[in-house]
């Protein structure tokens, strides 16, 4: 629904609520909070996740204040029925957790990564579920068929992309499932795959003799600067490097 990230040294929230269920992490510095008339704090390198409607509030425990990341997630990705789950233990203690929504965040940033995004929350949400439910992680087995059929899909559309909800509709597949099937089958990710076709697209533009700009948006992405940071990611170079090396 939202992402927030802020750095405050003196301010402290009074209580108060919301609407959806807040997944924090601190960069620096520690939180303490009161949850349901219970203290809590953040220790370095765990993952916070304060449930919806449940009366908080948050002051700096560190005398140079705190910097944190938030996403705030609505009751679609973790139903009503795990908040009292939540209010119980809002702290996980979780390093990959904790690497997979900084991932989250880094993914958000940037216009035009909404297939890394959306595979990476589905992800963080699924451990999030395992947690509250207190379910040890599934033996994920091999999906060939699934990860050959996203392939596909992820094939013909290159330049228009697809969401990954709108591939797990059409697949019949929860998109955490997918995720991992193509993941485990091809040892990369679909939005990692998608790119590395999009870039193979807009090398031969290039070549063609297409501006960067042209380029960008016939290769489908969102524009120019995202071209370029998947480009350079990819290839070494800038798009328009390459371009003039070709000739």
């Amino acid at each position: 629904m939202e992402v927030f990230h802020a750095h405050f040294t003196e301010y402290a929230y009074p209580m108060h609520v919301h609407d959806a269920w807040t997944l924090l992490i601190v960069d620096d510095g520690a939180v303490r909070y009161d949850l349901d008339r219970h203290e809590h704090g953040t220790p370095l390198g765990t993952v916070t996740l304060l449930p919806p409607h449940v009366p908080h509030n948050g002051s700096p425990a560190t005398p140079d204040g705190f910097r944190k990341r938030v996403v705030y997630l609505d009751t679609s990705r973790l139903g009503s029925d795990l908040i009292g789950r939540a209010v119980d233990t809002p702290g996980l203690r979780d390093p990959v957790l904790r690497l997979r929504v900084g991932q989250l965040h880094g993914a958000l940033a940037h216009p035009g990564d909404e297939l890394e995004a959306e595979s990476r929350l589905s992800l963080v949400g699924e451990r999030l579920c395992e947690h509250l439910r207190r379910t040890a992680t599934a033996e994920h087995r091999p999906d060939p068929v699934l990860a050959r059929s996203l392939r596909e899909l992820l094939d013909a559309r290159v330049v228009d992309g697809v969401s990954l909800e709108e591939a797990a509709r059409l697949l019949h597949a929860h998109p955490a499932h997918l995720v991992r099937a193509f993941s485990g089958a091809y040892g990369i990710a679909p939005h990692q795959y998608l790119m590395s076709r999009r870039v193979g697209r807009a090398r031969r533009l290039l070549l063609d003799g297409l501006a960067p700009g042209e380029a960008a948006s016939a290769a489908g992405f969102y524009d120019q600067a995202h071209l370029t940071r998947h480009f350079k990611k990819l290839v070494g170079v800038t798009p328009g490097r390459y371009r003039r090396s070709s000739r």
